[in-house]
């Protein structure tokens, strides 16, 4: 298991998946790893769940890291082509939240479920001693819908073609540029843009609208391990071989940039609001307009094919061992840590 981040395909094959409990025969899609959603039979309705931990970064504004903290749980059922529609939510409150500071995070939950028609259902919330931002509690989305109309991430077959949203490393770029601007020796304007990749990291409405537009066969939203880690994770998971035009690949104002003053790889650095959409020839040019009329940047990237892996241009493409982001900002909130004590 790495130090940092999710654990590793090997650590979940071999301690994770042969110990799931007790088996059922209404579990649809168990624990996979690549696979960020489970499903459950209910009378023949497809009950799709997924969780993760809630992060709140106050830094970033307290409206805009609520949103972008939903977005990233809601979007592991929005991926599926179901729409999210409850959500279970538990808080474990830092003491040093205020009660003022939750009410704004919880308005702008509630604000932004009621935009999406997803109703809380149940939670906890609390004060302890020992959580810390940003990382502060947990939830579950739910969405409900029909077997045959679910989209897997490891669902791509050969012909299929591959469409990329926003980019790599937005995600990464964006908050570590927010919240370490000031360090980075980059120009005013190169950190502006950079900060501006914050507006590009919500990814469930676009989901969705790929999944309405289709036929889109596969989904994968692009998290620990960036591009590379997400288009591994889907062509490994369909037994199949992506190839990929290095050059098709969207570059986001600020992203090359600040990747180059930090060191970072970014087709392996996180960077949610991207998708990796994988969808057969017919339905591409539906797929990039329904996005394209959300403003959402889209290009087609590359083709599924007969095989197995990644390739680019021809090389091949490893799944990264580590998300280097997570190097990065861990050296720069301990340079911040350093200047703010001298």
């Amino acid at each position: 298991m790495s130090k940092l981040g999710k654990i590793d395909r090997e650590f979940f094959d071999r301690h994770v998946a042969p110990r799931l409990g007790a088996t059922r025969n209404d579990v649809a899609v168990g624990p996979k790893h690549g696979v960020d959603f489970g499903v459950i039979d209910v009378d023949g309705s497809a009950l799709v769940v997924a969780t993760d931990p809630i992060s709140i970064l106050p830094p970033l504004g307290l409206e805009r890291a609520a949103r972008f903290a939903l977005d990233l749980i809601l979007a592991d059922v929005a991926v599926s082509g179901v729409s999210p529609s409850h959500l279970s939510i538990c808080f474990t409150l830092p003491e040093t939240m205020t009660d003022e500071a939750f009410a704004t995070v919880w308005e702008t939950i509630h604000e932004e479920c009621e935009d999406l028609g997803v109703a809380v259902t149940t939670g906890h919330t609390a004060r302890y001693s020992d959580p810390s931002y940003p990382w502060v509690g947990a939830a579950t989305a739910i969405g409900v819908g029909d077997h045959d109309e679910i989209v897997r991430p490891d669902g791509a077959s050969p012909g299929d073609r591959l469409l990329l949203t926003t980019g790599p490393a937005v995600e990464s770029v964006g908050l570590l540029s927010t919240l370490y601007g000031d360090q980075l020796e980059l120009s005013a304007d190169v950190v502006a843009d950079a900060q501006q990749r914050l507006e590009e990291v919500h990814c469930v409405r676009d989901a969705l609208t790929a999944a309405a537009a289709g036929p889109v066969t596969a989904m994968h939203d692009v998290t620990e391990g960036g591009i590379a880690g997400a288009l591994n994770e889907m062509a490994d998971g369909a037994g199949v071989r992506f190839a990929v035009d290095h050059e098709a690949v969207p570059l986001r104002p600020g992203v090359a940039e600040v990747c180059a003053a930090l060191e970072i790889d970014p087709w392996a650095a996180t960077s949610c609001g991207s998708l990796v959409i994988a969808v057969e020839p017919d339905g591409v040019a539906d797929v990039r307009r329904a996005l394209e009329d959300r403003n959402t940047v889209v290009a087609e990237i590359g083709r599924v094919e007969s095989g197995e892996g990644v390739v680019v241009d021809g090389e091949r493409l490893e799944h990264p061992s580590v998300d280097p982001s997570w190097r990065a900002y861990a050296e720069l909130a301990a340079e911040a840590d350093a200047s703010d004590q001298e």
